[in-house]
This record gives C-alpha cells, structure tokens and sequence, in this order.
C-alpha cells in the first residue's frame, strides 16, 4: 500500500517511478469506493487517475497552479492533495466536497462546477504571475466535450498570442456527457487516428505548440510528457487520450450512462436505489414532433433533460428532428430563434444553471426578435441541483425581467402539459416554461388561455391572500387547509405567470384583503414576490415576501432551506394567525 502513506504531493516525489501504477490503481480503488456508495461523478474521474498521479509526480503543487475544467475530474487530484479519508473512510464522504474548492485545500484555486472555463481562468493566473514576476508553471486540464463551448475557443485564441509559460492538457476521451457533435470533433478523431500527426490541427491553427501522447494510462509515458512540458516558456497544448470510466468494465462501455448518478453495486454496476424516471417530458416531446412535422428540438450536450437516448435520439438526430450542439447554448438559443422566424416550431431546453451562459441570446436573438421559441428552463429554483456550483435559484430574476418573454411556472403535470401547448401553437411571443425536477399530476384538466396573464384563484378567503409559486403552491394549499380548523379561510393564488402581474386580479384583492404573502422556491431578492409588492407599493395593502437569501446555498435540502426562510406549511399557517389576530 503505497496510499496510506500519500499525505500530500511531496509524498508522491517520493515514490520510484515504477510505484506510480500501483499507486493509480490505489486511488482508482479508493475513487470506486466512494462513487459506489454515495454517486458523484464517475467517468470522469476514472478516466483521469493516472494523468493526476503524474502530474502530482512532475509539477510541485500549490506553487504549480492546475484549473480543472468542471472540476467533475478532481477525485484523483483530492486523494493526493490531503483528503484521502473523504475518498476510504465512509464517515469522512461529507468532508469534501464534489467540485474543486480553495477552502478545502491550497491546492485548490477555484471553486468551479461549469463547463469551458479553465483556459481562460489559466490565462488570467498566468498574467498574474507576469505581473508578480514568479516563475510557476500554470496548468489548465479540459476535456475534448469543453472545447465546442465559446469561452473554450475564445480563450484558445488569445492563448495563441500569448508568449509565456501556459500548459493545456486537452484530456480526450471523445465523449461529453453523451457523445460529442460538432466539425470540432472530427479534427480530433484524426488527430487520434494519425496519433497527432495530422496536418489539419486546431490547436496549431491558433497558433499553439502541440504535443500528442496516445495512451493516458501509461503513468511513466505522462511523467515524461509532463517533464518535457515543465517550464515551458510558451503555451503548449499536451492532447491526451484517455478511456472514460476506466477500471470499471461496464462504465468504459457505456459512458454516458456512467457519466454521474447514484451509489450501485461495484460487481455489476446495478444501482442501489431504484426509482422510475418521471417521463412526462420525454412523452411530451414525442408527442410534439408526431403532431407537428415542423417540430425541432436543440439541446446543449444534456440530452438526459429530455429523456432522449440510445436508438431514439439516434433516429430524431438522422431525421433532423434534434440538434445537439454540444456544450454551447448561445448557439442553441440563437439556433432556436433562427428556427422560429422560420417557420419551425423550435423547442430548446437545458439546466437553469447552464442557460444563464446565454443571457445575450436570449435577450437580443431571441426576444427583442420576438420570436416565437420555446425554452424549457430544467431544474429551476431550490428543486433543481443543490450544489453552489449549479444553483437555479436565480432563474426567476435572470429570465422573468426580459421584455418580450412569458415565463410560465407550472404547478403540476396538467399544467405543464398545457403551457407546453400554448407555447408550441402561438405564433407571437418566445415563451419559456420552468420544468422542475419531478412532475406530479393534480387531477384536473387546465383550459387556461395562456396568451392573456391570468392567475388562478385555488381557493377564495378574505384578510390574507397568499400568492405561491409552481412548487411551493403544496405548501400554502396545505396551510388553507389547517386555517381552517382555526375558522380562517384565506385566498391561494397559483401565479403561473412570473413574467407579469395580473393587475385585475391584484387589484381585486383590493376589496377584501389586508394582507398578501408572496412564496417562492428561489431567491426572494429581485423575485417574483417583490414584483408583487411592487404592484403594491401605493396601496394600503400589506405584503410579506417569502423566499431564500441572497446566498450561493450549498449541498441543502431543499424542503428544509425553505423552511429556514418560512417557505412551509406551518410557517405560512403562523404567518396567518399572527396577521390576523
């Protein structure tokens, strides 16, 4: 066991070069252990055990500095950086967590979770130390699916005129999440297949020096890569390929299944919790492009949001009936407006964290072009991802203020069905839709005319209205119901338009109410609430606004954080009694 005694990277130096395979396969072991029990990242981290051992082995950390691109391939890099025990000791999981983080280590400069970043956050290190007159060696680690995302490629090209020591290690595993699309890609699998000798390179079309290694899992050929690139007195480009999931035979064959999820059994690679995946998106595309043979959808290397895979998404891909564009969702938006202006019926969708690397197009290419697409905004608000590298809970005040776009928040699987609808069919406005994790039916059918911003009266009170969002409508509709046992009957109000306010209904409440408390599933600070009170501001009526902090709130619980900031059922019932006693 050579692990037990790797405390820091100057306990790597210490090996023989010889040991450095038996160590890769230690922390590879270790890595296993702890995806297998609590998820996490999986392919990515497997696939870079041996580059980490390496480059530990070579540059001297923390004075070397490495940014990872995503930091979804640290695992390796934080067994051998001081935080082996959050990888063997189960106690110890919690102690980490599954991103770079400087407050975890020195050895870590970023807190980082989003694609396409690394070479540009190298090259601001690299002026840095210019300035500073250092003589450290500034490492960027991306992977071929990060290269197809603009900030990639624009930071490639400055890096072309650059003139000092820069190392970007291109880590190819020709795989994104699902597989790579673009012209970009077929450059790299020549250069694979010509074992880097192709004269069409992109790399040196920037300008860039470059350096091909065929087998990433020969830690003594990435040692003497890694030794010749070591002071460098200019940028040079180390393309690497790599196996994603390597070491686990069922996760090297099928990579995009085992890019991330949950615990499963090591011998198999069965999961451990078993749960049906909710396919009311999924069934609402299918039925989409069988009713409209103008239906496109676009999608920016998260074809899981849709719930598009294998021979399926193969077939939509050859009819032209989906687009990947890989990991650049200004492309998309700006694809998806192109397509509607046009006459097509588009439909983008990705994660609410992504899209905000596409403000510009959804504000200028889309809706000052008023064009009629449709943005499916996945995992919106607290319900979304929880970690503070990919938080949505800034969706409402990113989106809801563009002139132009109705944004629709559904409160259940009718709902959703029917805004869906709505947007397919108009021809006038761009309309996005928040679509949380799980969808639940409610037993209703919704004949809502959406082109008019009306919201629904759930159940009808006096003195207390309560206005709550899609998912934290659960919440106030149970609140009514308790009131009532204390003789308080107030008004719920679904929104369902945070885009606007429905000033009749508003301006109604008027006659009866004192009080309205606004509840949200996100930030409540430039939130749809505070439009609410804004609506108010002359009035007498009394608004109270519901929402988490203005926080980067990190590994929650989402019922939980919301109950911090009295988004619950008893909190809202209190709320109540106290306003009217």
């Amino acid at each position: 066991m050579f692990l037990e005694n790797i405390n820091s990277p100057k306990d790597v130096k210490k090996l023989k070069i010889s040991d450095l395979k038996i160590l890769a396969d230690e922390v590879r072991s270790a890595v296993i252990n702890r995806i297998s029990k609590i998820g996490g990242h999986k392919g990515p981290n497997l696939g870079v055990v041996e580059l980490t051992v390496a480059y530990h082995y070579v540059f001297d950390s923390p004075k070397d500095k490495i940014v990872f691109d995503v930091s979804h391939q640290c695992y390796p890099h934080k067994i051998l950086t001081g935080r082996k025990e959050a990888f063997l000791n189960d106690d110890c999981f919690a102690t980490v967590t599954g991103y770079t983080n400087p407050e975890e280590s020195e050895h870590d400069f970023f807190l980082v979770g989003h694609t396409s970043t690394s070479v540009s956050l190298a090259l601001g290190l690299c002026k840095a130390r210019d300035l500073n007159k250092t003589d450290e060696n500034i490492v960027a680690l991306i992977g071929d699916g990060s290269l197809s995302g603009g900030e990639a490629l624009e930071a490639l090209d400055y890096a072309g005129e650059y003139d000092k020591n820069l190392i970007i290690i291109v880590n190819d595993n020709d795989q994104c999440i699902a597989e790579n699309h673009g012209g970009l890609y077929k450059n790299l699998k020549e250069l694979r297949e010509t074992d880097g000798k192709s004269v069409q390179n992109i790399f040196k079309s920037f300008g860039l020096d470059y350096r091909y290694l065929g087998d990433g899992h020969d830690v003594e050929k990435l040692v003497q890569l890694f030794r010749e690139a070591k002071g460098t007195d200019h940028p040079i480009v180390l393309h690497i390929r790599t196996i994603k999931g390597k070491g686990l035979w069922y996760a090297e064959r099928d990579k995009e299944a085992w890019h991330a999820g949950g615990p499963f059994n090591v011998e198999d690679g069965t999961p451990l919790n078993n749960s049906e995946p909710d396919t009311t998106v999924h069934d609402s595309m299918v039925e989409l492009l069988n009713r409209d043979e103008k239906a496109i959808i676009l999608n920016a290397a998260t074809p899981t949001s849709f719930g598009f895979f294998g021979e399926e998404r193969a077939d939509l891909i050859r009819r032209g009936r989906y687009v990947d564009v890989g990991i650049a969702e200004e492309n998309a938006m700006a694809m998806a407006s192109g397509a509607a202006k046009n006459g097509a019926t588009a439909v983008f969708g990705t994660y609410a964290p992504f899209l905000q690397r596409t403000y510009d197009q959804l504000s200028h290419d889309l809706c000052l072009n008023d064009n009629p697409a449709t943005i499916l905004v996945f995992s919106p608000g607290v319900y979304g991802f929880t970690s503070n590298t990919h938080l949505g809970t800034c969706d409402v005040q990113l989106f809801a203020s563009v002139p132009n776009l109705v944004y629709l928040d559904p409160s259940c699987t009718e709902e959703y069905l029917a805004m869906l609808n709505y947007a397919t069919t108009q021809k006038v406005h761009p309309v996005a839709i928040r679509v949380p994790n799980s969808l639940k039916p409610c037993g209703f059918k919704d004949d809502t005319d959406y082109a008019v911003t009306k919201y629904k009266v759930v159940t009808k009170g006096s003195r207390v209205a309560v206005i709550a969002t899609g998912q934290v409508l659960k919440f106030a509709k149970s609140a009514a119901e308790e009131l009532k046992s204390h003789g308080v009957n107030i008004t719920v109000i679904s929104p369902r338009f945070l885009s606007d306010v429905d000033s009749e209904l508003l301006s109604d409440l008027l006659k009866d109410h004192k009080y309205v408390i606004t509840a949200e599933d996100g930030q409540v600070d430039g939130g749809f609430g505070q439009r609410i009170s804004a609506f108010y501001g002359n009035t007498d009526m009394k608004v109270l606004n519901l929402g988490i902090s203005k926080k980067f709130h990190t590994d929650f619980n989402p019922d939980r954080l919301l109950s911090e900031y009295g988004v619950s059922k008893e909190s809202i019932a209190n709320f109540v009694l106290k306003l009217v006693k």
